[in-house]
């Protein structure tokens, strides 16, 4: 029999920080799977800063969401109807068509996974394009070398956090991680392995970097943009690395920003910075998901997660995200049937 849906529509394109009338939680219907597809019944979504850009009418690496339509993003959930017999019910699979309660699909639109490695939520997070973003980002666009200093801002989120236990594992001798408040801030020095750690909150992030790092810095993993990426060339070494894979700071603004005031640094110092996309690494996915998961087994990697429950609330979970509430991956987790 057809499933009762319900699932969010991007109503209005925001200005500024997105409100909740530009979107609509509507309730629909799947249908009962036709010949080679399936129902999945999603366990989790994936909120994700990435997701702001594309609510906005532009183009970008990813398509616009389209106006009364439903939003998409990386979901993990569990197969339950199908007839496509490679993927019989009860397979836990990932996807692209979050923001819903179900979705009807394909095989090939799907990735089958194993939840007795790792935990379901694990393949949208450390297991997913967030482990491989921060592993691809310190290995091939801005390499780690040993007895490098490494900086890396959002320290706290879902990227972020692990990156700082990737760049210790790959010989860094000092990493300095950035990240709003007291708590979040102690968080990165006691749970994930950060030698420093800087509470921008408290102003003067280029002062904080500056003495947090007498020696400069060898490699930036820049999540956030504006004053930290900044501040990271202010300190960066000869020939230093920079992986720019977000720039959260200015994902809400209504006109375009400044450029870095000291831009100019990256010529003298002869600075590397390199634009990431995760697409462009997936030939990684197999050697990463090996190590990782060895990682994870003998507990030296730390996966931390922000768990927010009821399809209904995922709207309030990716605002929190985007305002820094999350520590490690935000997950909302819908009720299993």
């Amino acid at each position: 029999m057809p499933f009762s849906n319900r699932e969010w529509h991007l109503v209005a394109r925001p200005v500024g920080e997105p409100k909740a009338s530009d979107f609509a939680l509507v309730t629909t219907t799947v249908p009962d799977p036709g010949p080679g597809q399936i129902v999945v019944r999603n366990d989790f979504l994936s909120v994700d800063p990435y997701m702001r850009g594309r609510m906005d009418d532009r183009e970008s690496y990813v398509p616009p969401f389209g106006l009364a339509e439903p939003m998409t993003g990386s979901a993990a959930g569990t197969v339950v109807a199908s007839q496509a017999p490679d993927v019989p019910v009860g397979t836990k699979v990932t996807h692209f068509l979050g923001w819903r309660e179900y979705a009807l699909l394909t095989p090939a639109d799907v990735q089958l996974v194993d939840a007795e490695i790792a935990p379901l939520q694990a393949y949208l997070g450390v297991f997913g394009t967030t482990g491989l973003t921060a592993w691809a980002s310190l290995t091939e666009v801005a390499p780690v070398k040993e007895g490098d200093v490494v900086f890396i801002s959002g320290a706290a989120g879902a990227v972020g956090s692990v990156a700082g236990q990737f760049a210790r594992k790959l010989g860094a001798s000092k990493v300095i991680g950035s990240a709003g408040g007291p708590v979040k801030a102690k968080r990165l020095t006691e749970d994930f392995g950060f030698d420093v750690a800087l509470d921008y909150r408290e102003g003067d992030i280029a002062g904080q970097l500056a003495t947090a790092a007498p020696e400069g810095i060898d490699v930036y993993l820049d999540n956030v943009g504006g004053d930290h990426l900044d501040a990271a060339l202010q300190v960066m070494n000869l020939r230093g690395r920079v992986a720019l894979v977000g720039a959260i700071s200015v994902y809400n603004a209504t006109e375009l920003p400044a450029g870095p005031p000291h831009l100019p640094l990256a010529i003298g110092k002869r600075i590397n910075l390199r634009g990431m996309n995760v697409s462009d690494h997936f030939h990684l996915v197999g050697d990463f998901a090996r190590q990782a998961g060895g990682w994870l087994a003998d507990g030296s990697l730390i996966a931390d997660e922000t768990v927010v429950d009821g399809i209904e609330n995922t709207l309030d979970a990716f605002q929190a995200m985007m305002r820094g509430a999350n520590t490690g991956k935000m997950l909302v987790r819908l009720p299993q049937a």
